[in-house]
């Protein structure tokens, strides 16, 4: 039933279904005129040489115009995705300054968030590594790269990614911003925790003069959280164009020709929601499903956009209305989404193993152990990087001395796993977020 609780979810499923028929009318429309090209060029010519080299030549040489005429077509409807998420982003850097500094000042001193970032950190650890693992284990057992005998790309093909090889400099350089409003103007979520652990503290610490400034905050948060509840007005839209920009682009013919590789990641992707983080959740007395109903909306945010960033604020607003205190999760979701996203870590694993079964490369156990220990440490703090997850994958490549080229192999589909990753991204946090409440002594 159309109720204003579900408002928003039914907007953007229906948003979703017209996105995908308007993209696939367009995507046929014009691989339709593309076939009718060639045949016209065929007939017209009435060169023997140009009818011996057949469709399958004169596809090949339209094959870059319509390409560019996808992507022209595409670009005036990802325009609306580009607004939305713009909308989004311009909402967290302040939500997220404000919410922490709230979260640490109720905390109060040093050793009670010191405390607690133990063991949020243990926790995500622990979710690093049994991502990483999972996603070695069904790429191991279901060999997509193997079974899928993909066409390899060109060895001088350039994929547009590149490798980011983070080493502890980069990582300090990274984590300790050189200047706060630099940091919120590139929306880089690590460094703004930092500084706002240190405000937070020592705005509590200073009695009646920081109390205005925590009350001041409070005030900012409400106000950003009601910006958030506007701009999800504009959601449906945003979904609507994201959705036909990615159909109008990759057609639904590609979902065809990696189906196997795609069933493989998303049944992982699955088995952990649904067999890990709930057994997390029993294991801590967490009612699992009833969170999950609580997410359900930032859930299918950021699955519809492929942005775990976009469910963020309403993430913040879910928790909360699920009973975890305001100091838990402004502490834990913030460090949550530099340190604990464990689609996209599982994704690393399965990816960069898929390619180097592509390309015939055999890596031993040992090497995969090796890859699974430098992902744990080279994932954190990579939420800033444009297209982080293929950042990742393309160092590991390198590392491994697998083509890079073979990224090519999942840029056709990436935008349809990140989809899956980016919902997944969102339940881990939000268990994580759970856990930690739990560990403080929280009933929910």
């Amino acid at each position: 039933m159309f109720s204003k609780k579900n408002a928003l979810i039914i907007t953007i499923v229906i948003s979703m279904i017209i996105g995908l028929l308007c993209g696939y009318l367009i995507n046929s429309s014009i691989t339709k005129n593309k076939s009718d090209f060639s045949k016209t060029v065929l007939i017209k010519s009435g060169d023997t040489r140009i009818i011996e080299a057949g469709v399958k030549a004169l596809d090949k040489l339209s094959e870059k115009q319509f390409k560019e005429q996808k992507k022209t077509i595409a670009s005036r409807f990802s325009i609306l995705s580009d607004i939305f998420l713009r909308l989004i982003k311009m909402i967290i850097a302040p939500l997220v300054f404000a919410v922490l500094v709230i979260g640490v000042a109720k905390v109060g001193d040093f050793k009670s968030v010191g405390r607690i970032g133990i063991k949020t950190l243990i926790y995500f650890t622990t979710a690093t590594l049994i991502a990483l693992f999972l996603g070695l284990a069904i790429v191991n057992i279901f060999k997509p790269g193997e079974v899928m005998h993909l066409e390899k790309p060109v060895a001088s093909a350039e994929t547009g990614i590149k490798s980011n090889a983070q080493d502890a400099k980069n990582f300090i350089s990274h984590v300790i911003p050189e200047s706060i409003i630099s940091a919120m103007a590139n929306n880089d979520i690590l460094p703004i925790v930092v500084f706002a652990l240190f405000f937070g503290v020592a705005a509590a610490s200073i009695g009646k003069h920081g109390e205005i400034i925590i009350k001041a905050c409070e005030g900012l948060a409400e106000i950003m959280l009601k910006v958030t509840n506007y701009v999800m007005n504009f959601a449906p839209i945003g979904i609507f164009g994201a959705i036909t920009a990615v159909v109008i682009q990759q057609g639904l013919d590609v979902l065809g020709g990696y189906l196997y590789l795609i069933t493989c990641f998303f049944g992982g992707l699955l088995f952990f929601v649904f067999v890990v983080l709930w057994l997390i959740a029993v294991l801590f007395k967490i009612k699992f499903y009833k969170l999950l109903s609580h997410i359900k909306e930032p859930i299918l945010l950021a699955f519809s956009t492929a942005s775990s960033e976009s469910a963020m604020p309403k993430t913040i607003e879910a928790l909360e209305k699920h009973g975890i205190s305001n100091r838990i999760v402004s502490f834990v979701l913030p460090l949550g989404y530099s340190f604990n996203l464990d689609g996209s870590i599982m994704y690393m694993t399965f990816a960069t193993v898929f390619i180097a079964q592509s390309y015939g490369i055999d890596l031993s156990m040992a090497d995969q152990i090796k890859m699974m220990l430098i992902l744990l440490v080279t994932s954190k703090g990579m939420a800033g990087v444009p297209r982080a997850s293929l950042v990742v994958i393309a160092g590991m490549l390198s590392m491994f001395k697998i083509p890079g080229e073979g990224l090519l192999l999942l840029l056709a589909v990436d935008q349809i796993l990140d989809m899956g990753r980016s919902a997944t991204n969102v339940v881990g946090n939000a268990v994580a977020s759970a856990v930690v409440a739990r560990l403080e002594g929280e009933k929910f």
